[in-house]
This record gives C-alpha cells, structure tokens and sequence, in this order.
C-alpha cells in the first residue's frame, strides 16, 4: 500500500525548480531596491547624515503602507504593472514584481535598523577624516552594520 501512487515526481521537481526561481530573482532584486531605500530612509531621519524630514516622512509612508498590504491585496492591484512589466501576471516571472514590492519594505527597515545600531563615534571619527556621505555610507556604514 503506497500514498504516493498517483503523484507524478516531474511536476513535483519542476514545482521545486520554479520556486527557487521566484525566491532568487525576487530576493535578488528585493536586495536591489530594499538596500537602497533603508539606506535613504536611515540618511535622512533627524539628526543624521543628509536629515531631510519631508523626504524621510515620505518614505517612512510609502514603507509602512506597502508593509500593511496583505501579500494577495497587492497581487491583484499590482496585475497592471506586473503585466507591462513582465509581459504576464500568471507563473513565474508574474509573481516576481509583486513579492519585490512585498518584500523591499521589510528588507528597508531592517536595513534602517542595522544602520541604526551603528556607533555614532564611527561615522564622527569617518566624517573627521573628511569622508563624502557616499564614502561614509559605503565605507563606514554599511560594513559596520553587516552581522558578525
């Protein structure tokens, strides 16, 4: 007696496969648009690098309504996009667009919260030697708040 019988072991891999290529390229570009935005979003609150209060009020917004979206509300809103985007809204490269604008925000504020935990006696003494904020940022911040 086998449960097994009636499933067939090709779709099942195949399944696999096109998961772990909607996990890569969503993660790939979730990093490319998260990384960013928490950096903008760290940069410009009060007291820091470049403050700019409307800037990272804005953010902060967009940040936290796209965190709010549930995942399928944000599926079918984003069809439009996704379409002129991709060219489809159904399988692999249609799930794509949406789980990066699903997942960028979370990924922003952990950004912003690990820049965050950054000691401010690094960036001053980076910021005494005379450092650009792109310098800082890429030179100071970013490798400070890497884990490890």
């Amino acid at each position: 007696m086998s449960f097994f019988v009636n499933i067939d072991w090709s779709d099942i891999g195949q399944a696999c496969l096109d998961t772990l290529i909607m996990l890569g390229g969503s993660l790939i570009f979730t990093i490319a648009f998260g990384l960013p935005l928490g950096v903008l979003l760290y940069i410009t609150g009060q007291g820091r690098l470049s403050q700019n209060r409307v800037a990272n009020a804005v953010l902060g917004i967009v940040v936290n309504i796209l965190r709010s979206v549930p995942f399928i509300i944000l599926l079918i809103v984003m069809i439009p996009l996704t379409v002129m985007l991709v060219g489809t809204s159904l399988g692999v490269a249609g799930a794509i667009p949406p789980l990066v604008v699903g997942a960028a925000p979370f990924y922003a504020r952990l950004v912003e919260g690990s820049l965050k935990e950054v000691d401010r006696t690094t960036i001053e003494a980076v910021q005494a030697m005379g450092a650009t904020t792109r310098q800082i940022v890429t030179g100071a911040l970013i490798p400070e708040a890497l884990p490890g």
